[in-house]
Formats: structure tokens, sequence, C-alpha cells
């Protein structure tokens, strides 16, 4: 079977918010493997991402009352107190309603919830998890219900007595006999306490659910629109990252650690390193001819990045050539060291990229969801990579259903998501008017204005 035709182990399925930053209302947002989000700036498309790395430090707090990370100025993303988190109507409006609470739903499908050891081959299981956030009188979030769906449900909430209540359609969870205990705060926004687990017989469950959802939202890596600088010498101790880092600052050490931990070629069919990779497909793009890492001397510990940007042209240093060369550089390595089932954030990819490089990215992209298996999820501003994705669309280089493109804009002072409908032939049928702004006006508007000044004339 071709890799691309296998299933993922781990993919994020859909989403909805309600009342979080810019969005009142996200109904439902189908997650495709590669789902790009397209609009008008501060449209609300960040917003989606930020939802997913919110999530991500939150199950990385070592604070397990804590339930939300909102993070600080150290963190992946910081987005302030919950009142600056929860979506707050336009000034003036005479029908605003106080809105304190925010909630989403997300679901997933995994294979690490598998219930019968035996049946480990099983298919991906699909996983739904739901949340309530309120606030304190201190305006810190606290958790009002969290509910996860299988075959079952498992909900646990704060009643009218202002009590924590555990409710559930699996008979075969029964309560244990004894006097009622009073139920604590949920572990952050996600996990039942242990408590339930000592009240309820056959509850392991509650606790492998909690763990799921853990290490989905853990397999996610980031890559902000802001990348590095080059730089004309890079230090490294010898250790590999654990990612790429927000800025793509660590993408020249992965590279350099990727030498160690390549495996023989012996052992593995046609091996091409991370470095051969990223080379590739910095000359696939167009940006250069060839690329290596180098010492500068041995035992240093330091190293240049040496381009030559055509076959005739000199090495020099990646700080000597356009910046594009650098700005996509941790894009291409992010998506070329990506394993199956992980999840990559990446905003605005195209940045300081030539239209021809950015239309390429589409084939990077494709490539990493098809064969690596990973999924990706984007923002960006760049007609030249929607055109290439419905080309492959239209060649049948991967299906309408691998892809999903949504367009987002502001409507009454709250974002409002429009899922693109791509048939078969790359065509969208749901095309937003003025999407990449109203081209076939101004190419009117030009031919008049010639016309007027050979009049003139």
């Amino acid at each position: 079977m071709n890799t691309s035709d296998q299933k993922r182990p781990h993919i994020w399925k859909e989403l909805s918010l309600s009342n979080f930053k810019s969005w009142k209302s996200l109904p439902s947002l189908r997650l495709a493997p590669l789902t790009a989000l397209f609009g008008t700036n501060s449209s609300g498309k960040s917003s989606i991402l930020q939802w997913f790395l919110m999530m991500r430090q939150t199950v990385e707090s070592a604070d397990r009352r804590r339930s939300l990370d909102l993070g600080t100025d150290r963190s992946v993303v910081e987005l302030g107190t919950f009142d600056d988190v929860v979506h707050r109507e336009p000034k003036g409006n005479s029908t605003r309603v106080p809105r304190s609470t925010l909630g989403w739903t997300v679901a997933w499908e995994t294979t690490d919830l598998v219930e019968d050891v035996a049946n480990a081959k099983a298919e991906p299981r699909r996983i739904t998890f739901s949340a309530e956030i309120g606030s304190t009188t201190h305006h810190a979030p606290t958790t009002l219900r969290l509910e996860y769906r299988t075959s079952h449900a498992y909900t646990y909430f704060i009643g009218d007595d202002g009590d924590y209540h555990f409710d559930t359609d699996d008979h075969g969870l029964t309560r244990r006999r004894g006097r009622p205990t009073i139920l604590p705060h949920p572990d952050k926004c996600y996990g039942f306490p242990e408590e339930i687990d000592r009240d309820y017989q056959h509850a392991a469950i509650l606790s492998d659910l909690k763990l799921a959802l853990e290490r989905q939202f853990l397999r996610i890596e980031y890559l902000g629109p802001l990348r590095d600088h080059p730089r004309r010498q890079y230090l490294w101790g010898g250790g590999e990252p654990g990612d790429l880092g927000r800025k793509g600052e660590f993408a020249v050490e992965a590279l350099l650690a990727s030498r160690e931990s390549r495996p023989a070629k012996r052992r593995v069919k046609q091996s091409v390193s991370l470095e051969e990779s990223v080379a590739n497909w910095l000359k696939k793009l167009g940006l250069i001819h060839d690329f290596r890492v180098h010492e500068i001397s041995q035992g240093s510990k330091l190293y240049q990045v040496l381009v030559r940007r055509n076959e005739g042209s000199p090495e020099v240093s990646i700080a000597d050539v356009g910046f594009g060369v650098s700005q996509v550089l941790p894009v291409i390595t992010l998506c070329c060291r990506a394993t199956p089932g992980v999840t990559l954030l990446i905003e605005q990819p195209e940045i300081h990229l030539h239209p021809s490089a950015q239309a390429g990215l589409a084939d990077l992209f494709i490539e990493t969801i098809r064969k690596r298996r990973a999924q990706i999820i984007l923002e960006s501003h760049s007609e030249h990579l929607l055109r290439r994705l419905r080309l492959r669309v239209a060649e049948e280089k991967v299906s309408s259903d691998e892809i999903q493109l949504a367009f987002c804009e502001i409507q009454g002072g709250a974002s409002q998501l429009r899922s693109l409908e791509l048939d078969e032939f790359g065509a969208i049928k749901n095309w937003p008017e003025h999407f990449f702004g109203n081209e076939f006006g101004e190419i009117a508007d030009m031919v008049q204005a010639v016309a007027k000044r050979k009049v003139r004339a």
C-alpha cells in the first residue's frame, strides 16, 4: 500500500469554539490532513492556532489546579488575562450580553486509546472532548464542565448546588458503596480527579482519555510568522532540540543533530538525510543551487550555513543572500523532519518569498501530509499557494478530501468562517467576493486610466 493511502495514527478532525477572542461562535471547522486558513488581517485565523497553543502549554504546565495556562512573555503564546481571552461584544451595542464563559469542542482520531490489548492494531478511534470555562471572582479561569465522548459520554460539571458532579451513560462504571463524597476541582480543564477512580469501579478509561488528549496536544509543533534573522555563525553544543522554536531559531541545530541520529543507509533503502532533503527543497523552490552546514574549525562548535545561489557562483554565508532563504529554511526543516501523527502549526509560511516559491510550498506541504503522514494547519495570505493547491487537486496529485480551505472575515464585530467548497477539479464553488482584492475591477480601472491618458495626449 502506498504510504499516502495509509491511516494516519493521530489526526485532529474537527474544532468548534464559542466566545474565544474574536470568535463569538465557530460552529464547526473540519480539520483535514492539510487545513489552510485564509482571510483579511485580524480576522481570527491566528486565534484558531492560538487555541491549540494555549491547550498545549496548559498540558505542559506543572500546576494541575490551573484550568488554563494563558502564558507569559516567555511562553509560546501569551494571551493576557481571562478577560482578554473571552469574546467581547462591540462597544455601543445596545443588545450587548455579557460573555463570561468560553467553550470548545474538539475531535480527533487516535490509536492511543485501545481498551483491548489484543486488538492493538485496530483502526484509529475517534474521541471528542468539550469544555466550558468561566472565571473566579479574581478573574482567573475555572472549569465549569468537561466531557469526553467515545462510544459513551463521561461528563464532569458544576451543579446548581455549586459542587462538582460526575455523570456517565456507561453502566460499566458503577459507584462503589459508601458515603458520597464532595468531588474536587478537575485536573486542569480536561482531567477527572483521582476521587472518581476511587469512587467508581472500572474507571480506568477516564485516565486513558486524559492521557490520550495530553499526547495529542504534545504532538503539536509550531512555527510563528516572524522567523529568526540569519546569522554568520551558529553555536551547537551537540544536543538535539525538542522543536525548532517559535521563530525557527533551532533549525540549524536540528540539521546538525540529524547527522548523529540518521539511520545507516544499509538499514534504510534510499535513505536521505535531513540536510539533503532541505537542500533539495530549497533548490526546487528556486531559491539556491546548493546548501551545506560547515564547521568553521574542527572542535570549535561553531558552524556556518553556506549557500550557492547559482551553479557557477561562489559559496556565501546565508546572511549574504536574499532574506527569503533564511525565513523559509525553518518551514522546510519543520516539514522534512516531521514524523507520523505530528501536527504542524505554521503561520505565514510564504513570508519574504517570491510568487513562484510561494506556490512551491504547496508541493512541500502535500509531500509532508502524504509521505510523512503528518497533519498541517496553517494560516496564509498567499493566493499563489492557494492556486497551486487547487491545481494539484485538479491534477489528482492530492484529493479534495485531504485539503480543507477556509476563509475568515470580520462581520458585526466577530470572526466568521466560510469553508470553501473545493470540487474534484480544484474549483472553489463558493468563492468569497474580493477574496484577494478586486483584481478584475483594478484591471478595468487601469484600462480606463490608460484610455484617458491617451485622449489627453
